[in-house]
C-alpha cells in the first residue's frame, strides 16, 4: 500500500531562515574543505594534531566537498545530510578522543544541517512532525 505524505510549503520565515542557515553552513564547510584540498599549513597541522597522517588531508577534503555538493542540490539533499552527519560524527569522535573542548561544534553543525532540511522541505516535515 502507498500512503501519500501531504507536503506543506514552507512559510516565508521558514524559507528565508533555511536559506540563510544553508548559506552559512555551506560557506563554513566550503572553507574547511578548501583549506584541506589546498593543503594549507593550518589544515595540515590540525589534521596531524587530531592523529591523522598528512596523506589523508586531501581525501578528507574531497569527501567533505562531495557530501556538501549532495546536500546543496535539492534532489540529493537528504542523502547529503546523511553523509554530512557521518562526516561530522567522525569529526566529533576524533575531537572527543583528543579531549578537545570544541567537540560539540560539529554536533551543532549537524543539527543545523537537519534543521535547514526540516524548514525547507514540506515532505520531510510531514515525515517528522513536531508536536506542540
Amino acid at each position: 500500500m502507498h500512503f501519500p505524505v501531504p507536503a506543506s510549503p514552507p512559510t516565508k520565515t521558514m524559507f528565508w531562515t533555511s536559506r540563510i542557515l544553508t548559506a552559512l553552513i555551506a560557506l563554513f564547510l566550503l572553507f574547511d574543505c578548501s583549506i584541506k584540498i589546498l593543503r594549507l599549513p593550518a589544515a595540515v597541522e590540525g589534521t596531524v594534531r587530531v592523529g591523522y597522517p598528512p596523506s589523508t588531508i586531501v581525501p578528507i577534503g574531497l569527501t567533505l566537498l562531495i557530501c556538501l555538493a549532495l546536500y546543496l542540490f535539492p534532489r540529493t539533499s537528504i542523502l547529503g545530510a546523511i553523509l554530512l552527519t557521518g562526516y561530522l560524527g567522525g569529526a566529533t569522535a576524533s575531537m572527543v578522543r583528543m579531549s578537545d573542548p570544541w567537540f560539540l561544534f560539529p554536533v551543532v553543525i549537524g543539527m543545523l544541517v537537519w534543521t535547514t532540511l526540516y524548514l525547507r522541505d514540506g515532505a520531510f516535515r510531514a515525515l517528522l512532525p513536531l508536536r506542540s
